[in-house]
């Protein structure tokens, strides 16, 4: 039986070499993020970006809701994937990483397709009753997870996407001697989506873990 890859820097090297190439802005982001210490953690791993990309390109995806942006990566990454007509709203209450973000958004000529809405995401969520969309990528804190897949679920057209990060948790969900709240609720929230009848859903051992959950 086949196993998954231990992939070292050598390999990932490799695959950087012969893989889709990040834009430059892209690289800029990951580069500024360095800088600022442990808190660059918030940032999605290169390899979900190509994956990010790829979903939209081949779904056909044109109107996509990011919950949590950080400086901005993820929200990039998927307008960049994004027809000239595409279109993404994305929640952040940190006022001072959004202006970030939209920097490196303008910069990278993408601002046309980025809505950015700056306060609390469950506050954004209850004034989005009338929109759809096409995807909704989850990344914020961990704690209101089921919240946000639950607000997701009205705002998205039948067959859409919900992708949700860090459902791995560092591996911590799988290892029993992690008891902390937030591995506990992540543990929880894979359980409910798990057993959830409105979606189908894979784990995709990319970053932190993404779920990908295919409105039924």
């Amino acid at each position: 039986m086949g196993a998954n890859l231990d992939i070292t820097d050598k390999l990932q090297n490799y695959i950087n070499k012969f893989g889709l190439k990040l834009n430059p802005v892209q690289q800029e982001i990951i580069d500024y993020n360095k800088t600022l210490g442990d808190i660059k953690r918030m940032q999605i791993d290169p390899t979900q970006c190509h994956f990010l990309h790829l979903i939209i390109k081949i779904s056909n995806i044109k109107n996509v809701l990011e919950i949590g942006t950080f400086t901005g990566l993820s929200a990039l990454s998927i307008s960049l994937a994004l027809p000239e007509d595409g279109k993404l709203v994305v929640l952040d209450k940190n006022e001072e990483t959004s202006k970030i973000a939209q920097n490196f958004f303008k910069k990278a000529n993408q601002n046309h397709k980025i809505t950015t809405i700056i306060k609390p995401a469950s506050e954004s969520l209850n004034d989005m009753k009338n929109q759809k969309f096409d995807m909704v990528f989850i990344d914020a804190d961990k704690m209101n997870y089921k919240k946000y897949y639950e607000k997701s679920l009205g705002l998205i057209n039948q067959g859409g996407l919900i992708i949700i990060d860090n459902v791995l948790w560092h591996g911590e969900v799988a290892d029993v001697k992690y008891s902390d709240k937030y591995t506990i609720n992540i543990r929880e929230f894979n359980k409910f989506v798990c057993e959830d009848k409105r979606v189908e859903q894979v784990i995709i051992p990319l970053g932190d873990g993404m779920t990908v959950c295919r409105v039924l």
